[in-house]
Order: structure tokens, then C-alpha cells, then sequence
């Protein structure tokens, strides 16, 4: 068993709250006292923890309403109810009852993809006369996304949010949730503006224009050097935004890269394994044993709930005191914080998963490492990934099971197409706004919405996301725990015989092959002498 990690910080990064003053006014909530919202991609991953954010924090709000896809036999409202039967919002639900936060939330029916985002005439007007904050947060996140669909809905789809926002009769603020890693030619971002890599116009149009395999024969010469459709969409979708600032109170907010929440309502939820928690996943179940990554690069994660506190505090700021000299773009990052690197995360992981919260049915114990050079994590690759997948396969085929690992390393050698760019590139982010989002926010404000980094104990961070992601993306009790850390010990046996075995040999093989060298030598010395 790997020994328990150890990870140090600066003691000037420690922040200590002052105590909270019983006169002190939330004024973030204030700020949204009697207000409608609009919220796109509410269904989402970032979506979901604002709505709660805002029920649970903001309750005195007017509505919410979400933009909700339509599905057969489903009425809009119906998948509210079903939204909020997710655990994320049990919190919520017991501080203020459940029928009285769903009838702060209407579901309005439509998709970012139809022309005027699919709304009828009457959601229409009762948006343009009562929505005054709008929250456009839909986007397609797959990196892999085919480029047609990825310009519809994170481009598109946005100039059409911008369209409606700008016939609304009390709008007050337009944010577009975008991403701090959408200007990747850029190792330092600031926050500003910065120049497109095409005319989102023309790419549009393009779009409109060609079929999904006419686009799809020009993908690469379109991206260029960006390596993938969600950051160039991205950037295009911010060009959109910035060509509306003189006529809309519009702001753009970069979140980097959103991982589970730190602290509320649930530590650790979240409901999708994207990112380090899928990577924490797949080296916990035996089946990710080398990446090509430079392991003291780091990556900007930020927990979600930290995220939409930012998010919110910024909403204030920008309500409250106007647009007319704000900085327009805002970053929600923690580099300039706390830099984790690449193997501290994994060795973190490895640790976590070993010793406090083990997953059920590994297919070997955790193990491997980073490789700086691709060839070398392109062998272990096909010895460590492929072909033992291809023998448990025919293994499972023998025994008239389905075979399962090979498709899980395909989806696996996918997923480091996309990982390996990142995790081989390192960028830095200015965050001057939420610095000074810091400075002018009251104690009961800080402790509301938590923007800073305060005893960050990254053990027990990492431990809640395993154990949240066993329980709800993995659907394994924590009554199996005690079993799964028997199964683990075995299969810490296994691999010290296995790899004893291995060893013992190569070693086997190479006496023989000496020896017989050795020997045929002698025996020629022995002639001559002879």
C-alpha cells in the first residue's frame, strides 16, 4: 500500500473569516430580491448547482425560469420535478419545502438550436416582460463534438440568447458563462476580450450552408492549431457577446475547469465522471495505468459550488454598480491559489482509493505512472492497456459474457486525445476581479458565498468525490466498502505475485541466453586450446 500524501502550502494562502455581524445585509442576495431569471443549461452539471445555489441562498428571488428541451410524452414542468428529486437539492427542499421552491421555477419549453430558441409566442412575452437577470450557461462540452453541431449550439446558440436578451424590457444583466480555456494560443489570460479565431458569422453561415460531412472533410483546416470544436466554438461565441457590449449590460465569465463541489450542499456531488474525477475512476478500477502528461504541469480546477458563488458575487457587482466602467470579462479560476500538480492529483487518488473508499469489482490493483515520452506511453499502452483488455475479452467471450474491456479502452484512448493536450500545456489566469470581489464583500457575504480558498484539506476533498461518484455515478453502496477493501488487498496479492512472476522470468529468460553464450564461448576457448 502506497504511503499517505503529503502537500504543503503557504500559510498566507490560509484566509481567516472575521465574525459575522447579526446587522450585516446579504446584499448579493439583495440583489436579486424581486427578480426574474432566465437560466440556459440549467439541466447541466453547472446549471443545476446555481439553480439550488439561488433557491437555497436567494430565496427571496421572484422565478426562475429554465429553458427546458421537450420530450416525447413529457411535459416541461414535469421535468422540473424530476430535476429536483436529485439529491443536490435535499438541502434545499427541507430549509424551505419543496412545493414552495417549485413554484418559484417554471420550465419554459424550447432548445437553443431552433431559431428564436424554439419558444412560443406566449413564453416570449411573458419572458420580455418579466426577466431582468439572464444566465446563458448551455453548451455542448463533449471535445469531440462534430464541428457543425458544436457552431449550433455553443455558437449559434448563444447569438440567438443575445437576440432575445436584447428585447427584453428590464434587462439588467446578460451573463455568458463561457470558459477560461477558450483562447488556448494565449499562456497568460487576462481578463479581457480577445480577437476570435474566425468571424463567428462567416463560420456560421458556413455552417448553415454545408452538410455534417462537408463540414466534417474541412474540420482540421478550420481549428487550425486549436485542438478541439468546444474551445473554438467557445471563443466564437465570445465574439458574439463582445460585438453586443455597448447595447446590452452583457459580461462574460470564464469558470476553468469545474470539478465537484467543495463544501455545499452535498461535498463531493456531482453528476458526471468528466475530467479528474473520471480519471481518479478509471485508475481505481485497474483499467488506466499510464498517461502522457507532464507531471509538474497543473491544471486551473475549481469546485463547482466555488464557481457559482463567483458567479453570483459578480452578478452583484455588476447589478448593483453598473456596467458603464466595469470590466466586462471576469475570470472564476484558483491557480494564483493553489496549484495541485498532475501527480500529486493522481498520487492523491491512488491513495484515496486504496486505503479509504475502494471501488467494487477492480480489474487489477491501482498502479502505472506518467510517461514525458509519448512512445514510451504508447508501449505501455498496448502492453498494460490493450492486451490484457483483449484477453479478458476473449476470456468473458469464452465464457458467453459480453466482452466489455476493449470498448472501455476505445472510449478510454479517446478521452486522452483529449487529455493529453491539456495535461502537457500549462496556463496561467489573471483573476484581479475576484480579488476585488474579495475586498469589497462583508463577513456574512464571504461566509455565504465562498470565493476563497480556506482550509482546503485535499484528502478529505478527494475522498468525498470518490465516495459521491461510487454512490451516484457508480451506483455502489458504502455497504459493499468493507468488501471492496478485502477484494483490494487480494488484488494487491495478485499483483506482487504477478509482477514477481514477470520479473522471475524475464530474469529466466535472460540467464538462459547468457549462459548458452557463455558456454558456447568456453567451449571454443577449450578447442583452441586444444
Amino acid at each position: 500500500m502506497t504511503a499517505k500524501p503529503k502537500f504543503e502550502f503557504e500559510k498566507d494562502e490560509q484566509v481567516t473569516l472575521g465574525d459575522v455581524d447579526d446587522n450585516e445585509v446579504d446584499r448579493v442576495a439583495e440583489s436579486f430580491k424581486g427578480r426574474s431569471l432566465f437560466i440556459t443549461g440549467g439541466t447541466g452539471f453547472l446549471g443545476k448547482v446555481l439553480v439550488e445555489k439561488l433557491l437555497r441562498s436567494c430565496g427571496e428571488l421572484k422565478r426562475i425560469y429554465l429553458l427546458i428541451r421537450p420530450k416525447k410524452g413529457k411535459d416541461p414542468q414535469e421535468r422540473i420535478k424530476e430535476i429536483f428529486q436529485n439529491v443536490l437539492f435535499d438541502m434545499v427542499k427541507q430549509q424551505r419545502g419543496e412545493e414552495r421552491i417549485l413554484s418559484q421555477v417554471v420550465a419554459i419549453a424550447g432548445d437553443v438550436l431552433l431559431p428564436g430558441l424554439g419558444i412560443s409566442d406566449q413564453d416570449l412575452e411573458t419572458l420580455r416582460n418579466e426577466v431582468s437577470i439572464v444566465y446563458h450557461c448551455a453548451a455542448t462540452v463533449r471535445f469531440d463534438e462534430p464541428l457543425r453541431n458544436a457552431v449550433f449550439m455553443n455558437t449559434r446558440g448563444t447569438k440567438y440568447m443575445l437576440d432575445l436578451a436584447a428585447t427584453l424590457k428590464h434587462l439588467d444583466f446578460f451573463a455568458y458563462c463561457s470558459t477560461a480555456y477558450c483562447h488556448l494560443h494565449v499562456k497568460t489570460l487576462y481578463e479581457k476580450p480577445y480577437d476570435p479565431p474566425a468571424d463567428p458569422h462567416k463560420v456560421m453561415q458556413a455552417c448553415e450552408w454545408l452538410t455534417d460531412e462537408e463540414v466534417a472533410l474541412i474540420e482540421k483546416k478550420i481549428l487550425g492549431d486549436i485542438p478541439n470544436t468546444y474551445a473554438y466554438t467557445k471563443s466564437l461565441a465570445e465574439a458574439l457577446v463582445v460585438e453586443k457590449f455597448k447595447e446590452l449590460p452583457a459580461a462574460i465569465l470564464r469558470p476553468s475547469i469545474v470539478i465537484p463541489i467543495w463544501k455545499e450542499p452535498i461535498p463531493g456531488w456531482t453528476d458526471n465522471i468528466n475530467g479528474p474525477t473520471g480519471l481518479l475512476i478509471g485508475a481505481g478500477k485497474g483499467v488506466i495505468r499510464t498517461m502522457y502528461c507532464n507531471s509538474s504541469g497543473f491544471g486551473d480546477f475549481l469546485p463547482v459550488d466555488v464557481a457559482v458563488n463567483a458567479i453570483l458575487v459578480a452578478s452583484w457587482r455588476y447589478i448593483t454598480m453598473g456596467m458603464a466602467d466595469a470590466n466586462r470579462v471576469a475570470h472564476m479560476t484558483s491557480s494564483n491559489d493553489i496549484k495541485v500538480s498532475w501527480a500529486e492529483i493522481i498520487e492523491l487518488g491512488r491513495w484515496v482509493i486504496e486505503n479509504k473508499v475502494p471501488l467494487n469489482g477492480v480489474a487489477w490493483y491501482p498502479g502505472g505512472s506518467m510517461k514525458s515520452q509519448y512512445w514510451l506511453h504508447y508501449i505501455c499502452m498496448i502492453l498494460f492497456h490493450w492486451i490484457p483488455a483483449l484477453f479478458a475479452d476473449a476470456l468473458l467471450w469464452l465464457l458467453r459474457y459480453p466482452p466489455v474491456l476493449c470498448r472501455v479502452q476505445n472510449r478510454i484512448s479517446k478521452g486522452f486525445e483529449v487529455f493529453e493536450y491539456y495535461a502537457n500545456n500549462v496556463w496561467n489566469f489573471d483573476n484581479t476581479e475576484a480579488v476585488e470581489l474579495r475586498k469589497i464583500m462583508n463577513n456574512k457575504e464571504r461566509r455565504t458565498y465562498v470565493i476563497e480558498k480556506i482550509d482546503v484539506d485535499l484528502i478529505d476533498y478527494f475522498t468525498n468525490c470518490v465516495l459521491c461518484a461510487r454512490r451516484l455515478i457508480l451506483k455502489e453502496s458504502d455497504e459493499s466498502i468493507p468488501a471492496a477493501k478485502r477484494h483490494m488487498k487480494i488484488m494487491w496479492f495478485v499483483d506482487k505475485v504477478v509482477k514477481g512472476m514477470w520479473i522471475g522470468g524475464l530474469l529466466y529468460i535472460f540467464y538462459n541466453c547468457f549462459s548458452g553464450y557463455f558456454t558456447s564461448t568456453t567451449q571454443v576457448q577449450s578447442i583452441d586450446s586444444f
